[in-house]
């Protein structure tokens, strides 16, 4: 099995999420702020797979030595660089994580739990027992976990598989539309999403996809069973970032019909 083999086992899926009804139904500020409530783990999540590869197939000891493919580490580096030390719209360093949370802030979404999360992080507590601890939307929760699933697993391959079929290939199909109509509609409570949602798109563009399924490639190379659960694992991905988007509407729509009976 070859990287084509993998698209097209995937394919069904990616299109089925490239047209989640989300993706228009994100149209009003609080829906907006339901929507970054819950994707912002997803963002995360994101730097977490980023950073497992980064470990795996570079060297980030501190007594150097060449490790690993010098296009596959250039393309994790370049990556990580974007990722971790991107611009704002005044030119000034951040990480998108952080560009997220000041767009969360702008549209007046709840910062808290995300925010707990991090700090509980940062005191050692492992990232499982401080998730369930956490404020975090069941959507969110359930999705991270499956992430931290792949992550702990270990397989190069597989997480590579993951960050490039289930997250950095879908990217700039999944937002393109939410930008153009945020940046006119709302451009005061959401234009900082807006620019984040670009940023994205500007980043991971044909150079990254082409890269990463370079990437998969190489960590696959003719293992069979590894092409399998590449295959497998990405389709997983997409299924549970459908799962995600779904749930996000559904939570959202049961919490204001409870609010206007309530009334």
């Amino acid at each position: 099995m070859k990287i084509e083999s993998v698209k097209e086992q995937i394919e069904a899926s990616r299109q089925e999420l490239v047209a989640h009804p989300a993706f228009q139904w994100v149209n009003t500020v609080p829906r907006a702020r339901h929507f970054m409530e819950a994707h912002v783990w997803a963002v995360w999540d994101f730097m977490v797979l980023l950073k497992s590869l980064q470990r795996e197939l570079t060297c980030v000891d501190t007594y150097w030595v060449p490790k690993g493919d010098p296009a596959v580490r250039r393309l994790i580096n370049e990556i990580v660089h974007g990722e971790e030390s991107d611009v704002d719209q005044q030119g000034n360093a951040t990480s998108h994580f952080e560009l997220y949370l000041r767009a969360m802030t702008e549209a007046g979404a709840d910062i808290a739990p995300i925010s707990n999360f991090i700090k509980d992080l940062e005191r050692g507590i492992q990232p499982l027992e401080a998730l369930e601890a956490s404020a975090a939307p069941e959507s969110a929760k359930t999705f991270v976990r499956k992430t931290l699933d792949v992550v702990a697993r270990g397989d190069a391959s597989e997480i590579a598989a993951v960050f490039t079929f289930g997250r950095e290939d879908l990217i700039p199909d999944m937002f393109i539309e939410i930008v153009r109509y945020l940046k006119t509609t709302f451009p005061n409570e959401l234009g900082l999403f807006a620019y984040y949602l670009e940023r994205h798109i500007e980043v991971d563009g044909d150079l990254h996809g082409h890269l990463a399924e370079q990437m998969v490639e190489l960590l696959c190379g003719d293992h069979e069973e590894k092409w399998n659960q590449a295959a497998l694992s990405s389709k997983a991905a997409l299924q549970a970032r459908i799962e995600l988007w779904t749930t996000v509407m559904t939570e959202f729509e049961a919490k204001h019909s409870a609010l206007e009976t309530a009334l």
